[in-house]
């Protein structure tokens, strides 16, 4: 079987109500995307469809884990990932114009004659939506277990710096600062 047919679901031979998919997402599920800012993807996704007359609505639960780089060390960085994500599927006559005009994201359409939905490209934008803009270790130290000494010098040096070198510039608009008052 294809690995990304894996990701098709036929749901025109599914009973209307509750019908629930899981998939196992791995370094192999992003290699038909652009490289990714990660490294060992260790993702469960649990898909909840409930099939209703004319229309679908799919519930993402996003789980697992993979590996980022620290935004303040750049050492390797383990990430628990979990959120939840729902879209609603509609069946229509012209589902091109639908989606060029909808402004909600969280909707979709989808032509009256289609029989398979691919869930790929949405498995793929929730598990990047799940990780977090920021990324570093919740240690403010930076005395964690995955962060990096050398890093940690270097910032406290640069530090040290910013205080030594101040600029000659401004010293006399300090006088300033408290007219406010």
């Amino acid at each position: 079987m294809n690995y990304r047919r894996e990701f098709e679901i036929a749901f025109v031979g599914l009973k209307p109500g509750v019908h629930e998919f899981n998939y196992e997402i791995t370094e192999k599920f992003f290699e038909h995307f652009q490289q990714q800012d990660f490294k060992n993807c260790k993702a469960n996704v649990k898909l909840t469809l409930d099939k209703k007359s004319g229309f679908m609505l799919l519930k993402f639960e996003i789980g697992g884990s993979i590996e980022v780089i620290c935004d303040r060390c750049n050492n390797d960085l383990p990430l628990q990932l979990w959120d939840e994500f729902n879209i609603t599927v509609k069946m229509v006559e012209e589902p091109e114009v639908m989606n060029e005009e909808e402004l909600d994201p969280d909707v979709y359409y989808i032509g009256r004659s289609e029989s398979h939905l691919d869930v790929s490209n949405w498995i793929y934008e929730f598990i990047n939506l799940s990780i977090p803009m920021h990324k570093t270790c919740n240690f403010e130290n930076m005395d964690g277990p995955h962060c990096n000494p050398a890093a940690l010098d270097m910032l406290k040096k640069l530090d040290a710096n910013k205080e030594t070198d101040s600029n000659p510039i401004w010293k006399g608009l300090e006088k300033f600062k408290d007219l406010d008052n």
